[in-house]
């Protein structure tokens, strides 16, 4: 007798058990769970993506100092460094119109 009871709890326990789990399942599977986790993971890859863009723009503007800095171009420049030199006459200066004769010669 007690090892009867013992199989039909153990039978009714692994039913609970499997009913319990394809329910869970199935509310899964549904729409809306599966819209609301799509959207879920959408959001967290825009996190991850704004978190990448932000270390990218970090190693970028620390590359930069150190650029600046094995070149030099961080020193001040001189004074005279700063006076943009007069403008160079172009070759490209607006000539005057031909003068023309009444007589259409010339």
């Amino acid at each position: 007798m007690i090892r009867r009871a013992f199989w039909f709890t153990t039978g009714a326990a692994a039913g609970v058990w499997a009913t319990t789990k394809v329910q869970r399942t199935l509310r899964e599977l549904a729409p809306e769970s599966l819209a609301v986790r799509a959207a879920d993971r959408a959001a967290a890859a825009g996190r991850r993506a704004r978190v990448f863009a932000l270390d990218v723009r970090t190693g970028m503007a620390q590359r930069e100092t150190e650029l600046n800095d094995a070149l030099g171009l961080d020193a001040e420049p001189p004074a005279s460094a700063r006076v943009l030199p007069p403008p160079r006459p172009s070759g490209n200066t607006p000539r005057e119109p031909e003068k023309r004769t009444t007589d259409g010669v010339g």
